[in-house]
């Protein structure tokens, strides 16, 4: 098998697997039924929601997915081979197209990867919108802290962007309480 063949033959099936790009199929998320919602309620919300984030992802997670892997397997190819022709004659732009088609390829494949990672987070936000909007509990970060005057500052908080006072002179006489006349 010469040079051409074999690298039409590794080009279509790099591009096959480039194509495999995975569009979100579900929630990574956890939901839970709402407190006064049945699981049939659930159940029908959850189908809903599922559908909505769906289209609000579209189809383009897919499309720009494969078009990142094949863009990259090409342009490696076409690099490869003009290199190894420069380094090797018409033997070496061989070995040189197939070299840039695979780590071409590899990079497109990254680029798709992260394609997918977005289109998921996109997914998961309108998904969990819509389960929130219909009366389901959803996770929330961050902490919570039941007194917040327990975390208040003993003293007057300073504007934004003041520099705080300077220490006080060492010997020298403590400040007065608050709420203390003088």
């Amino acid at each position: 098998m010469n040079g051409f063949p074999k690298l039409a033959l590794m080009a279509s099936a790099l591009m096959v697997l480039g194509g495999c790009a995975v569009t979100p199929t579900g929630p990574t998320q956890l939901v839970l039924p709402g407190t006064s919602k049945t699981f049939q309620q659930f159940r029908i919300d959850d189908a809903g929601c599922r559908q909505h984030a769906s289209a609000e992802i579209g189809d383009s997670a897919q499309t720009a997915a494969a078009d990142a892997t094949a863009r990259s397997a090409v342009v490696g190819t076409a690099v490869g081979a003009i290199a190894g022709a420069a380094i090797g004659g018409s033997r070496g732009a061989g070995v040189g197209a197939g070299s840039g088609l695979l780590v071409g390829t590899a990079s497109g494949s990254g680029a798709g990867a992260q394609s997918g990672y977005s289109a998921q987070r996109r997914y998961d936000n309108a998904y969990i919108q819509c389960m929130y909007a219909a009366g389901h509990r959803v996770p929330i970060s961050g902490q919570f802290i039941g007194n917040t005057r327990a975390v208040q500052p003993a003293g007057p908080i300073p504007p934004s962007g003041a520099e705080p006072p300077p220490p006080p002179p060492a010997g020298a006489p403590p400040a007065p309480p608050p709420g203390a006349s003088g």
